[in-house]
């Protein structure tokens, strides 16, 4: 793999301004809110060079996943209902559950693997990831691989 097709998973914060108007840009000239490049580049304050130039190279997550397995680790309080809970939620935005792995508790905190398949008819899997990590007793939820 050369360095052209290398892939990041990146949390919004790291993300630099311009390549998240690239993707207003976007998401604009996609649902019809501007119907030229030039009026969505002056609605979000980016030229159209800087448009073409990151167009093809940053998109939202979710709009590449379908079809893939997504491997995610978090770290959660050891409390009864707290996996189950977050196990449902997954369930609830369509994904298919490949594997679990639990490791033991320490001082009250478990670590979790999970993989998951990601169907055509799946929901947002940013917003899922954005609901279980606001989730009570969860310390972190992090993208392992997407394969």
């Amino acid at each position: 793999m050369n360095d052209n097709e290398k892939y990041y998973v990146l949390r919004k914060k790291a993300v630099p301004e311009v390549l998240l108007k690239v993707l207003e840009v976007k998401k604009m000239l996609e649902n019809g809110t501007s119907k030229t490049v030039g009026e969505a580049v002056n609605a979000v304050g980016i030229s159209r060079s800087s448009f073409y130039k990151y167009k093809d190279d940053i998109f939202f997550f979710h709009d590449n996943t379908r079809g893939k397995t997504l491997t995610f680790v978090m770290q959660m309080d050891d409390e009864p209902g707290l996996l189950s809970g977050v196990l449902k939620l997954i369930a609830e935005y369509d994904l298919n559950i490949l594997t679990i792995h639990q490791a033991i508790p320490i001082n009250g905190v478990a670590s979790i693997t999970v993989s998951i398949e990601v169907l055509s008819d799946s929901k947002d899997i940013t917003a899922m990831m954005e609901d279980i990590e606001s989730r009570k007793g969860i310390h972190y939820i992090k993208i392992l691989a997407r394969e």
